[in-house]
């Protein structure tokens, strides 16, 4: 299969800022095309070939890091949909699947090893404190990051989810904007955006 960057991933790869790729591309400097959602996508060839053009040096194979994977555990189907969406119009080319449940959650861990988990604490079968504290136990799952998003969040709760290993803890709704910052944060990625 062709491989395809997105615009984030190309200016890895150039080592530039995803602001001057979308320059290129827009003086036709480098060839691109859009997906149905709009999102700039660009054939690695055409980038090798207009870096070698260019004189750019072309990076280690390993230059184009694995795409983060998230997992959103919430039993509002609404809420997971909203999330999804937002995050996958970001340029970072999350990988993203959804648990509506603790017990799912648990499984989809162990399975799809995400960098991070998005996480209600108020599920039907298990409750969010029980799920932080296993993620965090475990030898292979603790530098798992979790973001907690409750409506049921007081100081108490808080805190309560802080010991158990949540990294963040955000009252519910939260601005998406502000999600896709903090989640961003988390992965490690906004060094180099004005953000």
């Amino acid at each position: 299969m062709e491989h395809v960057l997105t615009v984030f991933q190309a200016s890895k790869y150039c080592n530039v800022s995803p602001k001057t790729i979308i320059n290129w591309i827009e003086a036709g400097h480098i060839e691109a095309y859009k997906t149905v959602g709009g999102h700039r996508r660009i054939k690695k060839l055409d980038l090798e070939d207009f870096m070698r053009k260019q004189g750019i040096p072309l990076p280690e194979e390993e230059m184009l890091s694995e795409r983060k994977r998230i997992l959103i555990v919430d039993d509002d189907p609404i809420i997971v949909e909203t999330i999804v969406q937002a995050l996958e119009e970001e340029e970072y080319d999350y990988e993203i699947i959804s648990a509506s449940d603790g017990f799912e959650a648990g499984l989809q861990v162990n399975h799809f090893r995400p960098h991070l988990l998005i996480l209600d604490i108020m599920m039907p079968d298990i409750k969010g404190y029980d799920v932080c504290k296993k993620i965090k136990s475990n030898e292979e799952t603790k530098d798992i990051k979790i973001i907690v998003l409750s409506a049921y969040l007081d100081e108490e709760k808080f805190k309560k989810m802080k010991q158990y290993g949540a990294d963040l803890c955000f009252s519910k709704p939260l601005p998406l904007p502000q999600l896709k910052k903090e989640v961003a944060k988390a992965l490690g990625l906004l060094q180099h955006i004005g953000k």
